[in-house]
């Protein structure tokens, strides 16, 4: 174990974030074990929290294993291990379609909160509560950097070798407090991992107080499905 819980995870995040004190980043946080981490972040360098929707592609007969992941616009990460985990192009066409509507209905619910906000010449760091195959992540990242962000960094608290070097080369700066040698799962690094729910992520993005110049971004198209290396 190497957080009591997300809160504690946060605060040395945040401790490791110390330089955008004071710079008003945008805290994009994976919905939805992030969101509570990325409010804690996000009032200690006084900066304001946002969610960024991405849902990993679980792989056939393994839904906690990542073969890929999909942002809020259908941009599509696949991963160079998902034929060998037996996810064909129908299986994946399906999973996208299945997370895309899982995501349709999250910005329902999270949009009447507050709308979702522009990361367009803002420095924004994108944070999880750890990688593990680091699909998300990428798909959060290159949702943001479409958008035009000033800088972009990727912040967890843990995190697979693996995972952290495929995650690099989407921003201009990853923060990673631990990279265990033996990586079995996210929840197993935490002594206290609940799910987040729907209504937890809503209430937090209702007690963020959003910026005067923040404008609404409505993520829109879909673009083609990208392979991993």
């Amino acid at each position: 174990m190497l957080f009591r819980g997300r809160a504690e995870a946060g605060e040395k995040l945040a401790e490791a974030l110390a330089k955008w004190h004071g710079k008003h980043p945008l805290v994009a946080a994976i919905p939805r074990g992030a969101v509570p981490m990325g409010k804690v972040i996000a009032d200690r360098l006084g900066g304001e929290l946002d969610v960024v929707l991405t849902r990993k592609l679980p792989a056939p007969g393994n839904p906690e294993f990542a073969i890929g992941a999909v942002d809020e616009t259908g941009w599509t990460y696949v991963a160079s291990h998902a034929s060998q985990a037996g996810a064909t192009s129908e299986y994946i066409e399906h999973a996208v379609a299945m997370e895309l509507e899982t995501m349709r209905r999250r910005r329902v619910e999270y949009t009447p909160a507050r709308p979702a906000r522009d990361p367009a010449g803002k420095p924004v760091i994108v944070v999880d509560d750890g990688l593990a195959t680091g699909a998300t992540m990428i798909a959060a990242l290159h949702a943001v950097r479409a958008r035009g962000p000033q800088w972009l960094v990727c912040a967890v608290p843990v995190a697979s070798y693996d995972a952290l070097a495929r995650v690099r080369a989407y921003a201009d700066e990853a923060v990673c407090l631990h990279t265990p040698a033996f990586f079995v799962a996210v929840g197993k690094f935490y002594g206290h991992f609940p799910q987040v729910r729907d209504s937890e992520v809503i209430a937090l993005l209702r007690e963020a107080a959003p910026t005067a110049n923040g404008a609404a971004w409505i993520p829109t198209g879909r673009p083609p499905a990208v392979n991993g290396s």
